[in-house]
């Protein structure tokens, strides 16, 4: 009888362990505003690649995954005040970054290009960008690098990439710079049709990450499940539901 206790008891403990595993829920931060990455369905849900590619990760690191949204502005420091667990949001790995949070693997690689209207000359040098009025979002790669080398344009920052959108077809800026695979999708809209790529990419280098806190070691089991869904298919699905080339 001792000893049946015993086994029981220890079927008992091993059940419940499993169960609490079973049952842990990690928290993935995302902007839903910056489509066909990240964004909200008619039903308010979030969806899109980066949704996509973070719920994968989560199947494979055998865990429950939510979503917790924050604005672009905030999220480093929401991220870093445990808001969530995990930062999959279209981020560029900078150095500058890197000071706050640690970074996976890139998850996928990204250019930046100008857009402007179809029936207007838009050339991308410097010189002939002088006076123009362009537009990008706050705090990305692409209003960085038009502060650091286009001195003499007017550069507008937006919190959202939608709202810079807004005020291209407004006819308030010249041109927008932004991630080319943003802009591809948008070009695709009703709102797009008289716009097109403009120029060759000026930054070709770019490569995205998933941001986690400082030390924390779920950047290797995010990294692992990565090389996973890389290598069985299932980012290869995520990637051909939205574009028909490769971002890896």
């Amino acid at each position: 009888m001792q000893n049946y206790k015993k086994v029981f008891l220890a079927a008992a403990v091993t059940l419940a362990f499993s169960a609490g595993a079973m049952a842990e829920t990690l928290k993935m931060g995302i902007e839903a505003a910056y489509p066909p990455f990240n964004n909200k369905d008619a039903s308010g849900n979030v969806v899109g690649f980066d949704k996509d590619i973070g719920d994968a990760l989560c199947a494979k690191m055998k865990v429950e995954c939510s979503v917790v949204t924050s604005d672009w502005d905030g999220i480093i420091p929401a991220l870093n005040a445990k808001k969530f667990d995990f930062l999959i949001s279209s981020m560029s790995i900078t150095d500058e970054r890197k000071q706050a949070v640690d970074f996976t693997d890139p998850y996928y690689s990204n250019k930046l290009q100008f857009i402007a209207p179809k029936d207007k000359e838009f050339k991308t040098d410097k010189d002939s960008l002088k006076g123009k009025v362009i537009g990008a979002q706050r705090a990305t790669l692409a209003g960085t690098f038009m502060e650091d080398n286009m001195p003499d344009v007017e550069v507008k920052l937006y919190d959202t990439q939608e709202n810079a959108y807004l005020d291209l077809t407004s006819g308030r800026l010249d041109g927008i710079l932004a991630d080319k695979y943003v802009n591809y999708e948008w070009l695709k809209s009703d709102a797009g049709k008289a716009y097109e790529f403009k120029g060759d990419p000026v930054e070709e280098s770019d490569k995205i990450g998933i941001a986690v806190r400082k030390g924390d070691p779920i950047r290797e089991k995010l990294n692992a499940a990565l090389k996973e869904i890389v290598a069985d298919g299932t980012y290869k699905k995520i990637n051909d539901k939205y574009f028909p080339f490769s971002i890896y």
